[in-house]
């Protein structure tokens, strides 16, 4: 079962890559990690640093995946963020947080991708 979300997770994450990579932003750090916790995608877009929160579902059985980001998982990604930008000398005039949420289809339909700008 794990697995199966690990994979699921991963596959989502390479999707919001190529579509944040079509848009022309620049990839700068993905799964980056420290004490605490991981930031899924850090990126360019233009002159803004980007930390992408990535969550996939294969249902809205139990909720949306945007719906999974509540205020405990805000907070950890600001925390983890500020420990990328103190570990790291990365050019940007503002930073911002988006979050992008991914429905898996069944039968190899495109996925459902919605990306919200300065989620939180």
């Amino acid at each position: 079962m794990k697995d199966r979300r690990v994979e699921r997770g991963r596959w989502g994450e390479s999707v919001a890559r190529r579509h944040l990579e079509s848009m022309g932003w620049e990839i700068v750090a993905v799964n980056w990690r420290c004490r605490y916790g991981e930031i899924d995608i850090v990126a360019l877009d233009g002159a803004d640093l980007v930390f992408v929160e990535v969550r996939t579902r294969s249902s809205n059985r139990f909720g949306t995946a945007a719906e999974s980001v509540d205020w405990r998982k805000q907070r950890k990604v600001r925390q983890v963020a500020a420990a990328f930008l103190a570990a790291n000398s990365v050019c940007a005039s503002r930073y911002r947080f988006d979050m992008i949420s991914i429905r898996r289809s069944d039968g190899g339909q495109a996925p459902d991708l919605l990306h919200f700008r300065n989620a939180f």
